[in-house]
């Protein structure tokens, strides 16, 4: 896709982790950044083999012209959780595109459970996100798109949002989806698109076989309002889920997660202590 080019002022970050697994733990091996992007310190509820760490925007919002890259590794035997403390805020952009880059090396297991981005009334927001999983690898991760602040009173009836995702399990594309919504265009009303919904996520989970019994009981779980879908494919598990409601959403995702969590780490799900924060 063709962004214009960033502007001077604007917020230049970049964040790169990398979990090992040494002496039967979990541990953030390297980190490295520039800009206003951080990581807090490693945390350890679940047990020294899994690592949960937030990832931290301090200013609180992306801008017109912002550039933003997080990329982790995680090596063998090592196990991840990453989250966000917050929503993630797209402002207004005076013409300039804000971009988003997320890169995840995989060779053990992570989740990446971020909360929703919110994207404001005339912003211009790019967000993609590229995974690559070495065999034998496992992992769940989702994202959650809120069009407009509905619960001010917001639509999205000025700006754009760019989408593109990729998962990788070796050297094989196993999922491609990328798009443009434009406000007040098509894909926002289209019942092939939105249909005209403000809400929208997609949850993937991959590197482990998904049975019927696991799928009949994700696909017995509803979101409270709005609908939700749940499908199975050859290497990896995709679920949907469109509505008007972030918390709604991320609900049914986290009721998804618990279910599938078992299954691909080999843990029950606990929940990030920051998300009651």
């Amino acid at each position: 896709m063709h962004l214009a080019e960033p502007i001077v002022s604007s917020w230049k970050a970049r964040l790169a982790l990398d979990f090992a697994f040494q002496n039967e733990k979990t541990v953030l091996a390297g980190k490295s950044h520039d800009g206003p992007l951080v990581v807090q310190k490693p945390l350890y509820p679940e047990g020294g083999e899994l690592c949960h760490a937030i990832v931290v925007h301090p200013p609180g919002g992306i801008a017109g012209g912002d550039e933003l890259a997080l990329s982790a590794t995680v090596g063998q035997k090592a196990a991840a959780l990453l989250t966000t403390p917050g929503a993630t805020k797209w402002y207004r952009s005076a013409g300039a595109w804000a971009t988003q880059s997320v890169v995840f090396d995989v060779k053990g297991a992570l989740e990446w459970l971020p909360q929703e981005s919110i994207i404001f009334e005339g912003a211009r927001a790019a967000l993609e996100t590229e995974i690559r999983l070495a065999p034998g690898a496992r992992y769940i991760g989702w994202e959650i798109l809120c069009l407009g602040r509905t619960g001010s009173g917001e639509r999205f009836t000025r700006g754009e949002c760019a989408l593109r995702s990729r998962l990788r399990i070796g050297q094989r594309t196993v999922w491609l989806e990328q798009g443009r919504i434009e406000a007040g265009g098509t894909r926002m009303h289209a019942r092939a698109g939105l249909g005209g919904h403000s809400v929208s996520g997609t949850l993937i989970a991959a590197g482990a076989p998904v049975d019927d019994a696991l799928l009949a009981a994700c696909r017995r779980l509803v979101p409270g309002t709005g609908r939700g879908a749940v499908t199975r494919l050859p290497e990896l598990l995709v679920a949907r889920v469109l509505g008007d409601s972030s918390e709604t959403a991320k609900r049914y995702f986290t009721q998804l997660w618990a279910l599938l969590r078992p299954r691909f780490t080999g843990r029950d799900a606990v929940e990030p202590r920051i998300w009651r924060t």
